[in-house]
């Protein structure tokens, strides 16, 4: 077996998808939006899923595909949602 190094650490892998869904939550509000309504735009069943993933939840993450999606629907760049969180409110 191949005894590879961890390219980033868990803290690191956490960090990632806190911010991203943090970005998605701040840009749902400021475009009004609902999480049901974003949660059916991006073909999700109920806002429960989205919910979960919007605040990184039970290990609920967004895949690339929603994160596309999320893009077309705000009408923003996708890296968008990698920018650093500056200050939280």
């Amino acid at each position: 077996m191949l005894d590879l190094p961890d390219i980033i650490s868990n803290e690191e892998s956490e960090e990632f998808f806190k911010t991203i869904s943090y970005n998605v939550k701040k840009i749902r509000n400021e475009k009004g939006l609902s999480q049901l309504e974003v949660a059916l735009s991006i073909g999700q069943k109920s806002s429960g899923f989205y919910a979960n993933t919007e605040n990184y939840s039970h290990g609920k993450h967004f895949n690339l595909l929603h994160l596309l999606k999320l893009s077309k629907l705000f009408n923003i760049p996708v890296e968008e949602f990698f920018k650093p969180i500056e200050n939280k409110e």
